[in-house]
């Protein structure tokens, strides 16, 4: 590779989040980071994941020991990029194109002083981790995964996973104005969802309590018809295994509703090194997918309370401030990794 001066890492955030790329529509976002990762002089190859959606693996001469990874997909609405005094706002600022700059920063000055790293950029992380499910399938000699969320530049020493699934009911269709010769599929689900908060689910003592969201309701199909059928999206944050959390709920459920599992992320325990603040998130993450690249650690700046919102982003100062901070990360990571 080519040495070059130190990238700008205001720049390259502002360019990657003024593409839009809304989880299945990464393309073009795909695109732009691979002409700043040759820019920069890293050879880049692509990792297919489905018709038009690639990941990004950039590296150097030498077989990476060490990766950077992030997801360059985000939720909806794109949100373009603005400054607001010291912030930088619009969608991907904290979550994760923010990320995805500083880490191309780190790893680009990282390897002109001789580390072997690189950089992975994946699609499809907001859902449903198909991306990083590729990723995982690539022949790597990877020791450690330096994965980038935000973590308010913390040290995360855990991850909460994901259960997305959905509970159906089902009734008899009749004539609202005689209830009585229908049954309300809408009645049971309400009733069943009643009921969550007094459920006994699972807790860890370093992830916590397993949680749960009613997400998105769905049933009926008229005011004046007994509804038939009804559904109730949920997100389960998990702290033990999937599998625990789906048995107990199909048992909670019994034969009053169909249960289906969408998707499942595992929760986990990371990696640590001394120097750095530490804390537990009850997000998911593409770290369960990554299995395969070695031992895992997560730290990223900005906050998860603004990602996702209207509202989204990342002060300068902990944008700039990120660069050097996976640095001494990464140094500290591959250092302990060879002990």
């Amino acid at each position: 590779m080519t040495t070059i001066s130190e990238p700008d890492v205001l720049a390259i955030a502002m360019q990657l989040m003024a593409t839009e790329s809304t989880t299945g529509n990464e393309g073009r976002v795909i695109d732009v980071a691979e002409q700043i990762l040759t820019g920069l002089g890293w050879n880049v190859r692509r990792i297919p994941v489905t018709p038009g959606r690639d990941n990004l693996l950039a590296y150097g001469d030498s077989p990476v020991q060490l990766v950077f990874s992030t997801h360059l997909d985000t939720v909806p609405p794109h949100i373009p990029p603005r400054i607001d005094g010291d912030r930088l706002l619009g969608r991907g600022a904290c979550d994760a194109k923010g990320i995805a700059a500083a880490m191309i920063c780190a790893a680009t000055l990282l390897q002109a002083g001789g580390m072997a790293v690189g950089v992975l950029l994946v699609v499809g992380e907001e859902a449903p981790h198909d991306g990083a499910r590729a990723a995982n399938a690539v022949k790597n000699s990877c020791r450690v995964l330096i994965n980038g969320e935000p973590t308010e530049s913390k040290l995360a020493t855990g991850t909460k996973g994901a259960l997305r699934c959905s509970i159906t009911t089902r009734g008899k269709a009749a004539h609202s104005a005689y209830p009585h010769l229908g049954v309300s599929a809408t009645a049971k689900l309400v009733a069943l969802l009643g009921e969550i908060d007094g459920l006994t689910l699972p807790t860890h003592p370093i992830l916590g309590a397993t949680t749960i969201n009613i997400g998105r309701l769905s049933g009926g199909v008229a005011d004046n018809v007994i509804a038939p059928a009804a559904t109730a999206r949920l997100m389960v944050r998990l702290v033990t295994s999937s599998a625990e959390t789906i048995a107990l709920l199909t048992a909670w459920l019994g034969d009053r509703a169909e249960f289906e599992v969408e998707t499942e992320v595992q929760p986990v325990l990371l990696g640590s090194v001394h120097g750095f603040e530490t804390d537990v998130v009850a997000y998911a993450t593409d770290v369960p997918e990554l299995s395969n690249w070695g031992t895992p650690y997560l730290f990223g700046p900005g906050s998860i309370h603004v990602a996702h919102t209207d509202h989204e982003f990342i002060d300068l100062a902990e944008l700039r401030a990120a660069v050097p901070a996976y640095q001494r990360l990464a140094t500290a990571a591959l250092a302990q990794a060879s002990r």
